[in-house]
């Protein structure tokens, strides 16, 4: 530029009495905030043109990425570069005879210009980011994390080029003093790291995607999870409370995603009813024939009665004593109606494992198992099923002479 224009209200001034020094900082003054209405008015005007150009090509595009950037001020910042460029270009016009404020200024701008660099590559990532939450495919992936990593790279080379211009130090020199200080920059980011390693791990190995319902008893989680990034992964239990668990803890710890459950075809049902050993017993032909009454096992009476009563004449039992040859017991024949009766419910997922078996006995009594499968998954719908059947079958134990194991209570004395 032509240094006799920035020179004339210097030389006015002079010309008219004003001493050089007050001359000199009234003219640096002024050029001064004409630089900076230009740039506002420049800034305006860019931003204006950026944002009616981007919202008409946002409208024709056939993806809403360009929407995004738009929602993040991506032009908004873009525009604040243009305007900061040509103040640069303008300092050292405005600044004759005052170098070491120009030297400063410069500086300031430098900053400036890498602080708003890393804002834009911010705001771009962070639309790279919501873009990506509205495909099916990466929906339940921790993209929060990776976008994480990439800033947090952005901001180490940043705050390194900023203290380079600062302290007008070569920026490699800053890198072979973190090689020598990386102990310590291992140590402040730590977690980082860790989350960032776990991250991938948990991407990779799939372990837990947003949406997934798990179990974590060292942090008291339980619940979906709604959130996954670098450092944390949010579980929202079903009090409604949020937990928060460092990622890392994923691959370090042991916990239980219920995923598995969620896609299968059902919701496994695994409860046992501790049958009192003394009311276990034999059956007499006159407990067969009132048993018989029950309809869903009819058939089954009928079949086994008519083998074991063949077996016992053919081997001559003698049944004076009811142990003697083949018998059915109240507890068997039980069983098998309470297998029967889950065959029979439609709440009952008939294509996965479904049985009723007697475990091992124990101080209390003689544990009954009903191992089944809900067809609804649904917490409450799944919660309802299985009191449904255990409401039937502690209601059908009397109808076999059975009994449940209670602890009697102690009996008052006066």
């Amino acid at each position: 530029m032509n240094d006799g224009f920035n020179r004339i209200l210097y030389n006015y001034l002079v010309e008219g009495g004003l001493n050089e020094t007050a001359a000199s900082y009234l003219n640096l003054a002024v050029l001064l905030v004409l630089a900076l209405v230009l740039a506002y008015f420049l800034d305006l005007i860019i931003w204006k043109v950026l944002r009616s150009v981007s919202i008409k090509l946002a409208r024709k595009s056939k993806t809403n990425f360009d929407n995004f950037l738009v929602a993040n001020k991506v032009p908004r910042y873009i525009a604040h570069i243009i305007p900061l460029s040509i103040l640069v270009e303008l300092v050292p016009f405005g600044f004759i005879g005052f170098d070491y404020a120009e030297k400063i200024v410069l500086k300031f701008l430098s900053v400036l210009f890498v602080v708003l660099t890393l804002y834009v590559v911010k705001s771009v990532f962070t639309s790279i980011n919501d873009y990506l939450k509205t495909k099916p495919r990466f929906r339940d992936k921790p993209m929060g994390s990776y976008i994480q990593v990439f800033m947090i790279f952005a901001w180490v080379v940043g705050i390194f080029t900023i203290f380079a211009i600062i302290t007008e130090i070569q920026v490699w020199k800053f890198f072979t003093a973190l090689g020598a200080g990386s102990a310590v920059v291992l140590l402040i980011f730590k977690d980082s790291i860790l989350g960032l390693v776990a991250s991938i791990q948990v991407s990779i190995n799939d372990m837990v995607r947003i949406g997934d319902w798990i179990s974590f008893d060292k942090f008291g989680a339980d619940g979906d999870v709604i959130d996954i990034s670098l450092a944390t992964v949010k579980v929202q239990n079903f009090d409604k409370t949020i937990t928060t668990i460092p990622t890392y803890a994923l691959i370090s710890d042991s916990f239980q995603n219920w995923r598995g459950m969620q896609e299968s075809g059902g919701r496994r049902i695994k409860r046992a009813l501790i049958i009192n050993q003394k009311s276990i017993r034999f059956l007499s032909d006159a407990d067969i024939e009132e048993f018989q009454k029950i309809q869903l096992i009819q058939p089954y009476l009928n079949s086994k009665s008519e083998q074991i009563n063949t077996y016992n004449t053919a081997n001559n039992i003698n049944k004076e004593l009811a142990i003697n040859g083949r018998n059915l017991t109240n507890i068997g024949v039980f069983r098998k109606y309470v297998n029967d009766y889950l065959e029979n419910h439609s709440a009952v997922n008939k294509g996965m494992t479904l049985m009723v078996r007697q475990l091992a006995p124990t101080p209390q009594g003689i544990p009954l198992e009903v191992y089944a499968f809900s067809s609804d998954k649904r917490w409450e719908n799944y919660e309802y099923v299985m009191a449904d059947i255990f409401d039937h079958l502690l209601a059908a134990l009397p109808y076999f002479d059975l009994q449940v194991y209670e602890i009697p209570l102690p009996i008052a004395t006066s």
